[in-house]
């Protein structure tokens, strides 16, 4: 849980950073292309090629491709369909497809974990709610793909962890799941970017290296080992915690309006599901036979 909660205060400074220094001045696609490519290369002088089979290997970057690339060409092209509010009110769906995708999985069906999930995305909604408008079923289509995507990478890696090598350091090999987004981003660059967008001021390129080697590339290994010491139910739940962390250092650190009520009461609301699941797992671990 460790992990979790550290890179969930990591990220949380991330959507203030692209709010304040990239969106609209700098093109998103070619964002995403420098955060990946940067994190790839941080990951690439450790990596150990003759350390898994070549199966092990697709698999890291189809995770990867999957999780990071192809979740960001659903996520930003969302936001030609939607407002920024209805974009960010759809994402707190994910804990849903983590639960679900993890049973999937395992070839069961935990409602336990389904209910916790259910009231983070509830606490979430607290938090998150302003209305949508009426013209919203494709952008929400869209916004549901980017949200799968990154359940399913996440699910998906946890469970691939269990079958690496025994005692294989994670870090050796972690370069193959960002070289699979680098694949994907390079494409959506070429499709949907915009060369005429490119950063102008160190600031810019500061915040982008920051991005890529903090958030993306140390956050996203850091987040995936977290994935796989917590159960579904506590990944799922920590999905949303980053929305009241965001806002709170967005609040302390920009000064943006926010409303302290709802943050207050999503906030709570999320960690007490947090603690309903954790209670839960501690029992159902207690009874089960040695």
């Amino acid at each position: 849980m460790g992990y979790l909660v550290g890179v969930t205060a990591l990220w949380a400074f991330s959507f203030s950073l692209i709010g304040v220094y990239l969106s609209g001045q700098v093109d998103s696609y070619f964002a995403v292309l420098t955060r990946i490519a940067l994190a790839s290369l941080l990951f690439i002088p450790f990596l150990r090629p003759r350390m898994l089979g070549h199966r092990h290997i697709l698999a890291l970057m189809g995770i990867g491709a999957i999780q990071l690339g192809l979740m960001y060409v659903f996520f930003y092209q969302s936001f030609l369909l939607l407002s920024v509010p209805e974009v960010l009110l759809f994402t707190i769906f994910t804990p849903f497809y983590v639960t679900l995708i993890d049973d999937a999985m395992e070839g069961r069906f935990t409602p336990f974990y389904l209910l916790t999930a259910a009231f983070a995305v509830a606490g979430a909604a607290v938090i998150r709610y302003q209305g949508v408008g009426s013209d919203f079923w494709l952008g929400f289509l869209v916004v549901q793909g980017a949200n799968a995507c990154f359940a399913l990478g996440q699910v998906a890696y946890r469970h691939l962890a269990l079958r690496l090598p025994e005692g294989l350091p994670q870090h050796s090999v972690f370069g193959w799941f960002y070289l699979g987004a680098l694949a994907l981003a390079v494409i959506a660059f070429g499709l949907f970017g915009n060369s005429q967008m490119l950063p102008t001021t160190g600031v810019q390129w500061g915040v982008l290296a920051w991005l890529g080697l903090a958030a993306s590339g140390l956050g996203y290994f850091l987040w995936n080992k977290g994935a796989t010491l917590v159960d579904a139910g506590a990944l799922a739940i920590m999905n949303n915690a980053l929305i009241p962390a965001g806002l709170l250092v967005n609040l302390l650190i920009w000064n943006r309006d926010a409303d302290l009520p709802r943050l207050a009461l999503g906030g709570a609301i999320i960690v007490v599901s947090l603690l309903v699941n954790e209670w839960w797992v501690k029992r159902r671990h207690a009874a089960s036979p040695a």
